[in-house]
């Protein structure tokens, strides 16, 4: 069995060598990590060559800062190249956390797709204020009605793949690049009836570097939202 974890990359010097340390040292059986890197000015892609010795690590290098969801796309596609039978999203700043990596993997087995959930019992947020909270349930509550979403929590950038997912949807259709990418690729998941799956994970805000999202994200979020409902 191959997993491969899929992590972006723009600017993550201070978090990236401190993740792949920790989630190697879980000591999965079969693991890989892709690093996907958007030309971050910071030196964080040669980090990670410096490491690729040392694990067993990929590196995809993009000539700029190209966006969240192409970076996904780019990774899905080598990771099925590498033959990979599972296939996570995870983010850099160590948001998600590397120890629940594994129940995730126990939890793929019966499931085509598990998605680390901050909105189900168990699951929670540390580090938002109040106004950033009211904002994100009510951008999920809009996308879940006008979609008929299943999952509580659309925008999770922490999931699962089995890779069959990812052999069946034509990526190439996929057209949102900021974080509207993860509901979008949810409701092409749950269109074709693959099974999906939230276990309860904590998020935390990271603690180093600066945030991604963007107002162009914000506006494209919901732009993607009308587009799939009324297509």
């Amino acid at each position: 069995m191959k997993i491969v974890i899929i992590i972006p990359t723009y600017n993550e010097k201070e978090n990236i060598e401190k993740l792949i340390t920790k989630i190697f040292a879980l000591n999965i059986s079969g693991l890989e990590i892709l690093v996907v890197d958007d030309n971050s000015p910071d030196g964080t892609a040669q980090v990670v060559k410096n490491l690729q010795n040392k694990y067993p690590l990929n590196i995809i290098e993009r000539a700029g800062k190209l966006g969240l969801g192409s970076a996904y796309i780019a990774g899905f596609k080598k990771a099925l190249e590498m033959q990979a039978d599972y296939i996570f999203e995870m983010d850099a700043d160590f948001s998600h956390d590397p120890d629940d990596l594994p129940k995730m993997i126990e939890t793929a087995k019966n499931f085509d797709l598990v998605i680390g959930s901050r909105k189900i019992p168990g699951g929670k947020v540390i580090g938002w204020g109040w106004t950033r909270k009211f904002m994100s349930n009510g951008a999920m509550w809009l996308s879940r009605t006008l979609l008929g979403l299943k999952a509580k929590d659309v925008t999770a950038g922490f999931r699962c793949f089995n890779s069959k997912v990812l052999k069946t949807l034509n990526l190439d259709e996929i057209n949102s690049n900021g974080y509207a990418f993860q509901e979008e690729l949810l409701y092409k998941t749950q269109k074709a009836n693959f099974t999906i799956k939230e276990i309860p994970v904590t998020f935390i805000d990271r603690m180093e570097g600066k945030s991604k999202l963007s107002k162009k994200d914000i506006i494209e979020f919901f732009l993607i939202i009308f587009k799939l409902r009324f297509k």
